[in-house]
């Protein structure tokens, strides 16, 4: 059968394209290149390179027009606005998996979800417990955030030692955090709420709405609201990064094309284009013909559902610009000068590493063990306990959302020093501990057949960094 390319050309673009994006893709490059970045920040914020770097960072800029025109920073607009694209795609994940994933059965879906809640609690105890009464307390929530984009890179290198059940499992866990600290960020680091910003953002909201109810299936009018709810939000003094959860729950999951028929209409196309196509003359001359292809792509480009389009507008643009950009902005750690005993010995930075090292674990094994002697849920077929056990260490691995709960709960450099320290020796330490617990207590596939476990549970869809990313 001969290629519908003509020239050799364009298959060989098509192949490097196609090879492109089986890197861009993958979980494991894209973390690898955010972990890339926070080590150039850390190189960068103790060389002579830091001050050029903050004066960058502090330049003012300003977005939109009129009473919409924002003033912020460099740094301000990737925190805030960049990662508001960040908030998007894990709204969008979060949609995909309540609409056809595992978060559509939510019996099935119940125990990592619960898991989660565990998971977010006990840290949070442990950290107030070693700040009680002091105004770090404020920071209670830094360690309670799993990062989607390390873990799942971690768990990639464990390869098919844990099972693909397990990895749904902590997949859907990992989603359950990322509501809840969508959840915590809204509720209790946001500024004194402007009344009326806010009625503009709840106006917003409701045209957003009305878009998808009206059966909108253009990207453009959602992507227009969405940056005036923004800009709203980012007034009103609820964090502004939450308008890319809310445009992402507006976009239409359907198609407006009756898909039932799209194969029949597609075949009385093709005879319409065999009967106008002319070998004889140029293409740029054979005006029905073109015309007809071109409402043939019109229709192909609307078979796919606005979520599914907008993801990958803004994947690779996320998890391999957006997310390293945050990294190296987010991850600097200044330490020349700096009281090395005092970063150690400080209760935030205590609290922050002992909740993510210690206090993710338990909170999740505990739950987990819990609900399953409580007869309320059963472990997922292919999944044991030592594979729990290991989905509660690598839970510890917290970046993205961490760092940025860290910017909103301190106002003191130094706690924010402590806490960022804290961050990156506690994920650092659960990848480690997770690796070596999977190697030496995970029994190999081969042996959990023998066992009577089955390893058939679907695999879980492949979860790009960001998306959940946290």
């Amino acid at each position: 059968m001969g290629s519908i390319y003509g020239e050799p050309a364009v298959v060989r673009r098509l192949e490097r394209r196609g090879a492109l994006r089986s890197v861009t893709g993958s979980s494991t490059v894209a973390a690898a290149v955010m972990v890339g970045a926070a080590l150039l920040a850390l190189v960068v914020a103790n060389t002579p390179l830091y001050e050029g770097t903050e004066w960058l960072l502090s330049q003012p800029l300003e977005l939109g027009a009129g009473p919409l025109t924002v003033s912020l920073t460099v740094e301000q607009f990737v925190n805030d606005f960049l990662m508001a694209v960040f908030f998007l795609l894990v709204g969008i994940e979060l949609k995909y998996e309540m609409t056809v994933g595992q978060l559509r059965r939510p019996r099935q879906a119940m125990l990592p979800m619960l898991a989660a809640v565990g998971g977010v609690c006990v840290p949070a105890l442990i950290y107030l417990a070693l700040n009680l009464g002091a105004p770090t307390a404020r920071g209670w929530a830094v360690p309670i955030a799993t990062d989607i984009a390390f873990a799942l890179g971690v768990v990639s290198l464990l390869g098919d030692r844990i099972s693909p059940s397990t990895k749904v499992f902590f997949q859907t866990l990992a989603i359950a955090d990322d509501i809840l600290a969508i959840v915590v960020i809204a509720l209790f680091y946001g500024q004194v709420p402007q009344l009326g910003w806010c009625l503009a953002a709840l106006a917003c909201t409701g045209a957003l709405a009305a878009l998808a109810r009206a059966r909108v299936y253009s990207l453009a009018p959602y992507v227009v609201v969405g940056l005036v709810l923004w800009a709203c939000l980012f007034n009103s003094g609820i964090h502004a990064t939450l308008a890319g959860v809310i445009l992402a729950f507006a976009l239409p999951s359907r198609s407006d094309v009756r898909l039932g028929e799209l194969g029949g209409w597609l075949e009385r196309r093709a005879h319409d284009l065999d009967d106008t196509y002319d070998d004889a003359h140029h293409v740029l001359g054979q005006h029905d013909f073109t015309e007809g292809a071109w409402r043939v792509e019109r229709v192909m480009h609307h078979v796919t559902p606005p979520l599914q389009r907008m993801e990958r507008y803004v994947s690779v643009a996320v998890n391999f610009g957006v997310l390293p950009l945050f990294a190296f902005v987010n991850a600097e750690l200044h330490l020349v000068g700096e009281n090395l005993g005092s970063l150690l010995t400080s209760p935030v930075a205590h609290g922050v590493y002992l909740g993510a090292v210690v206090g993710k674990p338990l909170g999740i094994v505990l739950v987990t063990v819990l609900l399953v002697r409580l007869g309320f849920a059963r472990l997922p077929r292919g999944m044991d306990w030592p594979q729990v056990v290991a989905v509660g260490l690598l839970g510890g691995v917290g970046f993205t959302m961490s760092i940025l709960i860290t910017g909103l709960a301190f106002a003191d450099p130094a706690d924010a020093v402590a806490a960022k320290c804290a961050i990156l020796l506690a994920s650092v330490s659960s990848a480690v501990l997770g690796l070596a617990f999977a190697r030496l207590a995970v029994r190999r596939p081969g042996r959990r057949r023998a066992s009577g476990e089955r390893a058939d549970s679907p695999a879980p869809r492949d979860v790009r960094p960001g998306q959940g990313v946290s």
